[in-house]
């Protein structure tokens, strides 16, 4: 059974977990449901609260943050998680999630002059505490993103996107490789903290990023001079979602530059799952936690930079007063 909010915390929730001092985590990224509802055409379904609840448990992680499907672009899945789901799960287990809420840029009349402004602010004050994923297989710089972006700004609302190719087969916001449109838009919102993520972000972290290696999971040593890397420099809106098997691998394939890029950008990564089925308990890129927890214990990373990356990133963003 899931805990009820009326209970106080048990033992394994606490920030540090039994005799071996492994750091609980927030999940900056995670999809889940009341129930599994019908299956992809691969067989995946999302996994229900008690199922995920389960697998954070396994996991070492506290809580998370779920993250609505289909309310901010179709393309990104074949069942839909609604905003509303989302606020009940949260209102129900606040000791287990967060939400952030979805808002596709092209509601309200799929025009740029939509003030979405009015869809955000009801969200936010339903307790939503970001927008995102934003899955919509557009242009990143398209005027009815660019209208998101400004409101998401307005609202004190930080973002997570996906980034997606164009054409068939894909989902998310198009950009092409080297990602110029990405730096248009952390150039025109500087307020604005975009939490990057998928294959096409996180495979730029190295600097021979091709057309075809953006698409999966490269392998091997980190080239210096990569585009994620020369961006998070020059952009200190520019966040980094280390979910799924994207940012998973981009810390892990290069173990030595995945340490020094923790280092680095210790203030603006944060530990992540994108879990979307029961059964990814035993993927690879649910790794990522024991990999974090062997990085310090092994003394490659530091104690603050294993705190920030793990929990206080993520409750910084997701705590913060909303009003400033």
């Amino acid at each position: 059974m899931m805990q009820s909010k009326q209970r106080s915390l048990p033992w394994q929730y606490k920030v540090w977990l039994g005799k071996e001092r492994k750091m609980k985590k927030i999940d900056i990224h995670v999809h889940t449901r009341k129930v599994h509802g019908v299956p992809s055409l691969a067989g995946n379904v999302f996994p229900t609260y008690d199922e995920l609840r389960l697998m954070y448990d396994k996991l070492g992680i506290e809580k998370g943050v779920n993250l609505p499907l289909g309310m901010s672009g179709p393309e990104g899945s074949s069942q839909i998680i609604t905003n509303d789901e989302s606020y009940e799960l949260a209102s129900l287990y606040p000791e287990t999630y967060y939400w952030f809420c979805g808002v596709d840029p092209r509601i309200g009349g799929n025009t740029p002059k939509t003030d979405l402004s009015y869809y955000i602010n009801y969200y936010k004050e339903l307790g939503a505490r970001g927008v995102g994923e934003i899955t919509a297989n557009i242009n990143m710089d398209d005027p009815r993103v660019l209208n998101l972006f400004h409101h998401c700004e307005k609202c004190k609302m930080p973002v997570t996107i996906h980034v997606g190719n164009p054409g068939f087969g894909s989902y998310g916001l198009i950009d092409e490789t080297g990602l110029r449109r990405l730096e248009y838009i952390l150039q025109q919102f500087p307020k604005l903290i975009i939490l990057g993520h998928s294959q096409r972000f996180w495979a730029e972290i190295s600097e021979d990023c091709t057309t075809e290696s953006r698409n999966g999971y490269p392998p091997g040593k980190v080239a210096p001079g990569g585009r994620v890397i020369e961006l998070m420099r020059r952009y200190p809106n520019l966040h980094g979602d280390l979910s799924a098997g994207s940012g998973h691998n981009a810390v892990t394939r290069d173990p030595e530059f995945g340490y020094a890029f923790l280092e680095e950008f210790q203030d603006r990564l944060y530990f992540g799952t994108d879990f979307t089925d029961p059964r990814q308990i035993d993927h690879p890129f649910a790794g990522l936690s024991g990999w974090m927890d062997q990085a310090y214990e092994g003394g490659n990373i530091s104690r603050t930079v294993y705190e920030k990356v793990c929990r206080k990133n993520a409750l910084q963003l997701l705590e913060r007063d909303m009003t400033i």
